[in-house]
């Protein structure tokens, strides 16, 4: 499947997530099991990853799939507007999911390299989530924890110290929703 059908593939999940926001937001899970069958669970982090990439890329998709997306960041705005500290409970309480998976990910490349390195490309989105988590919580009317900035430093440090610049690590079609200086994580592998 190559990056256009992958955009496609996630504007079909991003509005199903769309749809069943109001009803996660309210719910105690972090993990929500969505209603359609063959989709991946709905995550504030999965949400917003998607989104991001999808908006950045909305060049790539023809009319129809550029309305489906209007729709559908419409809908998730509409779900959220009365539900700022909801929302930013469960964005944190993922957040730190994600930090905890992205950490375990780092301990992997001291253990087992070879195979924590050939998984980077798909290990990555975790990195990604905390990404689209973070500059969310960055954005008013929420508030990012201070400590989540500190402890993402301190992650991106570690993988500095091994980092190898190179190809970008998903589908080329994307590139331009992934600026280097921004995510350089995306741009080579551990080494």
């Amino acid at each position: 499947m190559d990056g256009i059908e992958k955009l496609s593939r996630d504007l079909a999940v991003l509005t199903e997530m769309a749809g069943e926001m109001p009803d996660y937001l309210m719910s105690e899970a972090l993990f929500w099991q969505m209603m359609k069958g063959g989709m991946p669970k709905l995550t504030m982090g999965g949400y917003l990853l998607r989104q991001r990439r999808l908006w950045a890329l909305r060049d790539l998709l023809p009319p129809a799939q550029v309305a489906a997306l209007e729709t559908a960041v419409t809908q998730f705005n509409l779900a959220l507007a009365e539900k700022i500290v909801r929302f930013e409970q469960k964005a944190h309480k993922e957040l730190a999911a994600r930090l905890r998976q992205w950490q375990e990910y780092l301990k992997d490349l001291d253990w087992d390299k070879r195979a924590a390195v050939a998984n980077y490309g798909t290990a990555v989105e975790t990195r990604a989530m905390i990404h689209a988590l973070a500059d969310k919580l960055q954005t008013p009317p929420y508030q990012l924890q201070p400590d989540i900035s500190r402890q993402l430093r301190l992650f991106d440090s570690n993988l500095r110290r091994r980092w190898q610049a190179g190809p970008f690590v998903w589908p080329e079609a994307w590139q331009p929703a992934y600026p280097p200086a921004e995510f350089w994580w995306l741009y080579g592998r551990p080494k």
